[in-house]
C-alpha cells in the first residue's frame, strides 16, 4: 500500500512487516520533500516515523486519544490520518497546519505548540472518560526535552497519587531545541546508555535458543527474568517514585517490538511509562549529524541541506553578539534562555562566557524568577525568549520582578507575526500583557542601531526593561537622534495625518504614506520605538495641530500600542486616534507573513486605504 492511498490510520492495520517498512521510508521521504519546500520541524518527525506507525497500529483513533507534546513530531501523526493528499500545503494560508489543531481533523486530540502540556491535557481526557463511564485509551506523546518544563512534574505527581490509568510514552531522543539540560536529563543518558541492553537482550535470547535440545526452554526462562536482568543495567527509580509503572528502554524504531509493548500495555488500570529510545532525524544524513539545525527549519535544498533563501543573521543573533561585546566590560552581565541558547542569538555568548549564560531548559517560568534572583544579587541579568513563549511567565514577571523593580532586561525575540508557525507562535499580545505591569518599559526598535541603543540604555536602568522584537529587520538608515525613553522619531513629514507605529510595520507605514502622497494625502510617519512610556509631547503636539493620529501595530489591538495612544487621549481629554489599525480579536493562523499582513489591512495598501478613510471622515 501507497502512503498516498492511505486515508485512516485503520488502513495500516493489516499490512505485513515489509510493507510497514516501505511505508516508513515513503514517510521519511514525503516529509523532507514537503519541509524542503516549505520549511517546517524536520529531524523531531523523522525520529517519531515508526512510533507513530506502532501507535496507530495498536490504538483506535480517533476514539482512543493520541496527545502529541509540543506536537513538532506529528508530521507522521498527520500523514497516516487522511491528510497525505494534502500535505503539500504544509504550513501555508489555510493549509496544513504544522501542529496538531482540533478545527483540522478529529484525529488531532488536543491543540499543541508549546511545551510541557501534553501530560496535563491527557490526564485531564483520561479523568473525563472515567466520569463519564467511557473505556478508551489516551496515551501521552512526549519528548524528553519537553520533561525540563515544570508543568510536567505537576501533571505527573497529580497522576501517579490518584493512579489514573493513562499511557505516557516518552521520546527519548537527547534533544530538546537546544541540548538539553538539567538533572533529568542526566537520568534520562542514564537510561539510554542501556541501549546496549536492547542489544544484550536480542543476541542473549537467539544464542539460547540454539542450545541443542534445552533451547526453547531456557529461551522461556529468559523472557521470564529479563526485567530482573534489565534493572540490573537501568534502576529507574524516577517515575516509579511519583506512582508510575517504568517500561524500558524500548528502541523507537522496532515497529513489531513497540506494537508488543503498546498492546500489553493498553488495557493497564494504573499509570505507565514506556520510555522510547530514539534517534532526532532518522534516516536523513544531515539531520542525523546535526539535528539542533535541522529541527526548525526554512526551505532548503535536499541534496546540500543549504537553504533557499539564503538571509543575514537573525535580529536576536545581532543583539546577543552586541551583548556579548558589552560583557567583555561589564563583568555583572549574565543570561538566562531556556532551551533555545542558539535560536536567540546567544551562541557566541555562550562560547565566550559559558559560566554566565544559564540555559534552564523549557522553563520560562524559572529563568524569569531566576534571573529575579540574580538582579537582586547585583548582577545585570538578560532573558533571552520568544515573545510567544514569555507569556507563560507573567506572574513571575509581574511579581518576582516588577514588583520589586529589578533591573532585569528581556529580549522578547520573535514578536509580531510568527509566520508559518501559526497561532501558538505569534508574538501579538507582548505590549498588551507588558505594559499593564507598574514599572515596566517597552521599547521595539525599527533598526539594528535602535536594538544597540536599547540595550545600552536597558543596562543602565534600575528597573524592568522588555525589548521586543522579529527575526529580522528590514533594512533602514540609522536612527536619527540618541534614543532614548518616551521620544519618537519623525521619519517623514506630512501636515495631513499622523501615522505612529513602530519595528517592522514601520516599512509598510513609509510604504503607505508613498501611496497617500499620490492621492494628495500628506502623513507623516513617526517611529513610535518608546512603546511605554509614550511620547507624551508628540501626542500633544498633533492633537493641537489638529492632525489626525492614526496608530498601526502588528499585534493585537486590544491592550496594544493604540489604545495606549486612546487611553491617554482620554484621561487628558485630546481627541482620539481616528483610527487604530491592528489585528483584530480573534486568533491568528499559519502562513507567511506577507499573506498575513495583507489578510488583516496591515500591509501598504491595506494601511493606506484605512488612514485615507479616517482622513476624509
Amino acid at each position: 500500500m501507497k502512503l498516498s492511498n492511505i486515508q485512516s490510520p485503520s488502513a495500516v492495520k493489516a499490512l505485513s512487516e515489509q510493507e510497514l517498512k516501505k511505508l516508513a521510508g515513503e514517510i521519511r521521504e514525503e516529509i523532507i520533500r514537503t519541509v524542503s519546500e516549505n520549511g517546517g520541524h524536520l529531524a523531531s518527525n523523522l525520529g517519531a516515523v515508526e512510533l507513530t506507525i506502532a501507535l496507530h497500529r495498536v490504538f483506535d483513533c480517533p476514539v482512543d486519544k493520541i496527545v502529541f507534546d509540543v506536537g513538532h513530531q506529528c508530521y507522521p501523526h498527520k500523514l497516516l490520518t487522511g491528510r497525505g493528499q494534502a500535505f503539500s500545503t504544509l504550513r501555508q494560508l489555510d493549509g496544513v497546519c504544522g501542529f496538531p489543531r482540533r478545527e483540522e481533523s478529529e484525529y488531532d486530540a488536543f491543540n499543541t505548540g508549546h511545551a510541557s502540556t501534553a501530560i496535563s491535557a491527557a490526564l485531564g481526557m483520561a479523568r473525563a472518560r472515567d466520569m463519564r463511564g467511557e473505556k478508551h485509551c489516551v496515551v501521552a506523546v512526549v519528548g524528553d526535552g519537553a520533561l525540563t518544563g515544570g508543568m510536567c512534574y505537576e501533571a505527573l505527581n497529580d497522576a501517579g497519587n490518584l493512579k489514573t490509568p493513562f499511557m505516557l510514552v516518552l521520546n527519548d531522543n537527547g534533544m530538546s531545541i537546544s541540548r538539553n539540560v538539567g538533572a533529568l536529563s542526566r537520568q534520562l543518558t542514564r537510561l539510554r546508555i542501556s541501549r546496549g541492553w536492547l542489544g544484550v537482550k536480542k543476541n542473549l535470547a537467539e544464542a539460547l535458543r540454539k542450545v541443542p535440545g534445552v533451547g526453547e526452554n531456557l529461551h522461556d526462562a529468559f523472557q521470564k527474568t529479563k526485567n530482573s536482568i534489565r534493572n540490573a543495567f537501568i534502576r529507574d527509580k524516577f517515575f516509579t517514585a511519583l506512582g508510575f509503572q517504568y517500561f524500558g528502554p524500548i528502541d523507537g524504531h522496532d515497529i513489531a517490538g513497540l506494537e508488543k509493548v503498546f498492546r500489553s500495555l493498553k488495557n493497564v488500570d494504573h499509570p505507565v511509562v514506556i520510555h522510547v529510545v530514539t534517534k532526532k532525524g532518522c534516516g536523513f544524513d544531515q539531520a542525523e549529524e546535526a539535528p539542533e539545525k535541522y529541527h526548525g527549519v526554512a526551505p532548503f535544498y535536499i541534496e546540500t541541506g543549504r537553504s533557499r533563501s539564503e538571509s543575514g543573521p537573525s535580529v536576536g543573533t545581532v543583539g546577543g553578539n552586541y551583548i556579548t561585546e558589552l560583557a567583555e566590560s561589564r563583568k555583572d552581565i549574565c543570561v538566562v534562555t531556556a532551551a533555545m541558547t542558539e535560536s536567540t542569538g546567544f551562541g557566541a555568548f555562550h562560547k565566550r562566557f559559558p559560566d554566565r549564560l544559564f540555559d534552564v531548559g523549557i522553563a520560562e517560568e524559572h529563568a524569569v524568577t531566576l534571573a529575579a534572583g540574580m538582579a537582586a544579587g547585583g548582577m545585570r541579568p538578560i532573558v533571552a525568549i520568544y515573545e510567544t513563549f514569555l507569556q507563560r511567565a507573567f506572574d513571575q514577571i509581574t511579581v518576582d520582578v516588577c514588583l520589586q523593580n529589578l533591573p532585569v532586561c528581556f529580549l522578547m525575540d520573535r514578536a509580531g507575526i510568527g509566520g508559518e508557525d501559526g497561532a501558538t507562535h505569534h508574538g501579538l499580545l507582548g505590549v498588551s500583557m507588558l505594559r499593564s505591569i507598574p514599572n515596566m518599559t517597552v521599547f521595539a526598535p525599527r533598526c539594528e542601531d535602535e536594538l544597540k541603543a536599547m540595550i545600552r540604555w536597558a543596562l543602565t536602568h534600575n528597573g524592568p526593561c522588555a525589548i521586543r522584537y522579529p527575526r529580522s529587520l528590514p533594512p533602514m538608515d540609522a536612527p536619527h537622534h540618541d534614543f532614548r525613553p518616551g521620544e519618537w522619531e519623525e521619519l517623514c513629514k506630512g501636515k495631513d495625518a499622523a501615522i505612529l507605529a513602530s519595528s517592522t510595520i514601520l516599512a509598510e507605514c513609509l510604504e503607505a504614506a508613498k501611496l497617500l502622497s499620490k492621492e494628495g494625502i500628506e502623513a507623516r510617519v513617526i517611529n513610535a520605538s518608546s512603546v511605554c512610556p509614550l511620547d507624551e509631547k508628540c501626542i500633544q503636539h498633533l492633537v493641537k495641530k489638529n492632525i489626525p493620529v492614526c496608530t498601526v501595530e502588528e499585534h493585537y489591538l486590544s491592550g496594544g500600542f493604540g489604545s495606549a495612544v486612546a487611553e491617554y487621549c482620554a484621561k487628558n481629554h485630546l481627541t482620539a486616534p481616528a483610527v487604530m489599525i491592528g489585528i483584530p480579536g480573534a486568533f491568528v493562523p499559519h502562513g507567511s507573513r506577507k499573506l498575513l499582513l495583507q489578510r488583516y489591512g496591515l500591509d501598504a495598501e491595506g494601511i493606506a486605504r484605512q488612514v485615507k478613510k479616517a482622513v476624509k471622515q
